[in-house]
């Protein structure tokens, strides 16, 4: 879709801001940051939305696209970006991979403190860094969180501890300056699970425990909805573009509306 295209799809759901990615295969590429994220932000705001937030590629900071990325982010009025994946280096060793990418983060942070921007490591599920949770505090304790931090999800916590994510999420408050937000259920068959995103809602995440310890631990920032079940890859024929728009925009809508009553059930709207 064009920029005016989505923003007019995310305005008429009802959602306050859009998070693009500006990443490789994103809404906006590195190489064209400097022209097309102006023109993406230009959009959105024409539709009455903020862009305060983008998910990027960036774990290096001496990458050619890293300065310039930024720059251009904060001179369009982003506030947080999301870094891309750290890995574990396992020749290298799980401890060891963790002080090599402590030294980029503390770059990284050094520049985001002089763009004023707040850069954040996701939690995701799986066993790259951010899967245990715990590990990134290691990333984090020495750094200061108004320009380095956690994007947390929820989502990924339950799947990596589904009991436990409690104590990580205090651990890592003070560094959650932005969060991401979806659902999920398991699909077991003996000796496996797998996972299977399903609307907000729907799942095992527990938003209202949740959302209750985000009051208690006065998180606040940006909140990012991920919309990665199905609408409609599971027709039984070939949608068309305009087929496909109604489908996707009743799944935002339904999201949004689960999301809106838990942030007014614990006064964080």
């Amino acid at each position: 879709m064009s920029y005016d295209d989505t923003a007019a799809l995310i305005a008429e759901a009802g959602y306050s801001g859009i998070d693009y990615a500006v990443r490789p295969g994103g809404h906006v590429v590195p190489e064209k940051v400097q022209d097309d994220l102006p023109r993406a932000v230009e959009a959105a705001k024409k539709a009455g939305l903020k862009v305060e937030m983008i998910t990027t590629g960036i774990n290096d900071p001496r990458d050619k696209h890293t300065e310039p990325l930024l720059r251009t982010a904060a001179k369009v009025g982003v506030k947080v970006y999301r870094y891309g994946n750290f890995n574990y280096d396992l020749k290298l060793g799980v401890w060891e991979s963790l002080q090599k990418h402590k030294a980029a983060l503390k770059e990284l942070g050094s520049m985001n403190q002089s763009l004023g921007l707040h850069g954040a490591v996701q939690n995701h599920a799986g066993p790259r860094v951010g899967g245990p949770v715990w590990d990134l505090y290691e990333l984090m304790r020495d750094l200061d969180p108004r320009w380095s931090g956690v994007q947390y999800d929820i989502r990924h916590a339950i799947v990596e501890g589904a009991q436990s994510w409690p104590i990580a999420l205090r651990l890592l408050a003070p560094w959650i300056k932005c969060t991401d937000i979806k659902d999920f259920r398991w699909q077991q068959t003996p000796g496996k699970g797998t996972v299977e995103n399903v609307p907000l809602g729907e799942g095992i995440v527990p938003f209202d425990a949740y959302f209750k310890l985000v009051s208690e631990l006065k998180i606040a920032g940006p909140v990012s909805v991920h919309l990665e079940y199905p609408p409609f890859e599971r027709s039984p024929r070939p949608l068309t573009d305009a087929e496909k728009r109604p489908l996707f925009l009743a799944g935002m809508k339904k999201d949004l509306a689960v999301l809106k009553l838990h942030l007014a059930k614990h006064q964080l709207a």
